[in-house]
């Protein structure tokens, strides 16, 4: 990631012009994705082989109760950008092809459902509008939605295709399970700030949920960002040679994400509410799949809600586009209390994917999922107590057959490679107790010098060659990578490594591994993409976080070595907010204490939340800040340029598989 970052230049008032821009592309080695090998087409038959694929009770469960499928696309407010296109994935049908994973295949048609879902009666869903599902329950006066998907545009869509067909419904409540944007981010597409206040509609989360929907992504959110266009295939098309799933749905809406305030928050461990004269009984989960989340009851309706404790899929322990380790074993629990919180429930709804009917596939369900993650966790802690380190204890553990054939606690998100190293990381942390790890050199410098050793990249490109002719596309990427690293203009290094990643993304069962590899081999042909994620989306819900998580994330931005022997302070006066903030860097690192304006600051600005939030996200216009009446700099413009001129933007568009 040896990219240079952007910083701000210019005259006082244009640092309020930070944006994110692209970099260029690098040139690639062109090409398309090729076929799959022989040896990739034995390893999915071997796959084909292994697996009951044809047991049609999940295929059932999938079209059960479907009413409607939208057509067309959703587009993002500019009305022409594309956000979900609802045709996109009729290419999945019939018989594997020979470059998806069959059982990946099968969970990518078991998730093509698009559409408007009756789930018994009181209880509907809409899935395929993006990643995540609605699930909409009839109160007395009115529906009771259950998440809102990841942005105002496909919520909006969404209900009013349910108002289409089920008729024109007020929201009467809404309830947030879990602090992820695709549970919340499409918020203000079901109901306004203004229209909660003004019809006085609960909006119902757990304990500490706006902090963590506000926060997760504000201080790492750029490269967290970019991995996740490697998670979740944003710049595959979709193609048997490309995304076909993402393990919990189809695609990701990348539209405008907001967030509504809760009005109430459940903060005992069970908690009933009545909600438009509906009983819920609410469970907080908090610390697992997510940091603040909670499943849920409804007696009368027979319904049990788990969040995204439960999905369709083994989860991720730590997601390939980051986060921090999850719980394995508190996971499990969770699931041990769900079994006896079930009560008489006769079907379970998830926020992903369908539903599961019977009160007794419910509790193998569950039973299922509980013994994946404990089995998980008890057998990495055992291995690691007789001394395997992380990369061995991943290509030692193996599911016993009662759940590895159990298509429910399948890799499709998570996979059990990676989350093996989630519970050793959470417990012993990344590091593998040998001391040639302590302090490797950089990967650039060590592949240089593997092929020096080896006698130059065209000798590690021929034996690469060789392993990818014998179908070993492990050893071919690790040694390709270090020659795509140590000889960056090596094209012939390039190309093979790109076919070795197709390869490994047509043999992958987890859509993320899919996805990532796939992404891999396209930028690896053509580049990093031009830009990073806009963050115009966000501002919707950046404006819900505190000002401290910016200034957090400003610190974290500081150039040090910049920074050394720098002696600046700084007011920050947010007007609207009644508050102030003084900055000021000491020993290369940026404080920050919330305190009245210091008269021996070097400057001081003054200006609304809305326009700091936007001057943060780098979408701040001359109309904001210029033209605005709600900016001014008192102080010296001089010194305030220079304060800020030491904090790198990152553009998040950083090289991944090219240096």
């Amino acid at each position: 990631m040896n990219q240079k970052m952007n910083k701000t230049l210019g005259s006082a008032l244009l640092i309020t012009l930070l944006a994110l821009t692209g970099c260029g592309k690098n040139p690639g080695v062109g090409g398309t994705a090729g076929d799959a090998e022989v040896a990739t087409q034995k390893a999915n038959e071997l796959i084909a082989q292994e697996l009951n694929l044809a047991d049609p009770q999940d295929f059932e469960d999938a079209k059960r109760g479907f009413i409607a499928a939208p057509e067309g696309k959703i587009l993002a407010a500019d009305g022409t950008t594309v956000l979900i296109d609802f045709d996109a994935y009729k290419f999945i049908d019939g018989k594997p092809p020979a470059t998806v994973n069959p059982s990946l295949w099968r969970h990518a048609t078991l998730n093509k459902g698009v559409g408007l879902y009756k789930v018994r009666d009181g209880v509907h869903q809409l899935r395929g509008f993006d990643i995540s599902n609605i699930t909409l329950i009839d109160g007395k006066t009115g529906w009771i939605v259950v998440d809102t998907l990841t942005a105002r545009e496909s919520a909006a869509a969404a209900l009013a295709f349910a108002r289409k067909h089920l008729g024109n419904k007020p929201v009467t409540a809404i309830v947030f399970t879990h602090s992820h944007a695709d549970h919340f981010g499409g918020a203000l597409g079901v109901a306004t700030a203004q229209e909660i206040a003004e019809r006085k509609i609960p909006v119902i989360a757990s304990e500490g949920f706006i902090e963590e929907a506000t926060s997760e992504n504000i201080l790492v959110g750029t490269a967290m960002g970019r991995r996740s266009m490697y998670q979740f295939g944003k710049n595959l098309t979709p193609g048997p040679k490309g995304i076909v799933d993402t393990g919990l749905g189809k695609n990701m809406a990348y539209g405008a994400v907001g967030v509504l305030e809760p009005t109430q928050l459940i903060t005992k461990q069970t908690q009933e509410l009545t909600l438009d004269g509906v009983r819920f009984v609410f469970h907080n989960v908090p610390g697992a799949e997510a940091p603040a989340e909670m499943t849920f009851s409804v007696p009368e309706y027979k319904v049990y809600g788990g969040a995204e404790n439960l999905a369709q899929t083994m989860h991720n322990l730590l997601p390939v586009r980051g986060a921090k380790a999850r719980d394995a074993l508190r996971w499990s629990t969770y699931m041990q209390e769900a079994l006896d919180q079930l009560g008489d429930a006769e079907v379970y709804v998830g926020q992903h994917n369908w539903p599961v009917w019977g009160q007794a596939r419910i509790r193998e369900f569950i039973t299922k999922n509980r013994d994946v993650y404990k089995y998980t966790h008890d057998q990495t802690v055992r291995l690691a107590n007789a001394g395997h380190t992380p990369r061995e204890i991943a290509d030692l553990i193996k599911l016993p057959k009662s759940l590895a054939s159990y298509p429910g606690t399948r890799g499709y998100y998570g996979d059990l490679r990676h989350n093996v190293k989630a519970v050793y990381q959470l417990y012993l942390g990344a590091y593998d107790g040998n001391p040639a790890n302590l302090n490797p050199l950089p990967p650039q410098e060590s592949a240089k010098r593997y092929l020096e050793i080896i006698g130059g990249p065209d000798k590690a490109v021929a034996a690469a060659q060789a392993a990818f002719d014998k179908g070993d596309f492990r050893w071919a990427a690790e040694l390709l990578n270090h020659a795509v690293f140590g000889a960056p203009d090596n094209k012939a290094a390039k190309e093979l490594l790109a076919r070795t990643y197709d390869q490994m993304g047509y043999m992958a069962e987890a859509a993320t591994w899919r996805n990532s590899y796939l992404t891999a081999a396209m930028e690896l042909r053509d580049g990093p993409p031009k830009k990073g994620l806009d963050r115009s989306f966000f501002i919707d819900m950046l404006a819900q976080a505190p000002i401290e998580r910016f200034l957090e994330a400003m610190a974290a931005g500081l150039n040090g070595p910049d920074a050394e022997g720098k002696d600046l302070k700084i007011n920050l006066v947010l007007t609207d907010q009644k508050t102030s903030y003084v900055l000021w860097i000491e020993n290369a690192v940026l404080h920050f204490k919330k305190a009245p304006p210091d008269a021996g600051a070097n400057a001081t600005l003054t200006l609304t939340k809305p326009i700091f939030i936007k001057m943060m996200a780098g979408t701040a216009g001359v109309k904001d800040t210029l033209l605005s009446d709600d900016l001014k700099v008192d102080g010296s413009k001089i010194d305030l340029v220079r304060f800020f001129s030491l904090i790198d933007k990152a553009p998040g568009t950083f090289q991944i598989v090219t240096k």
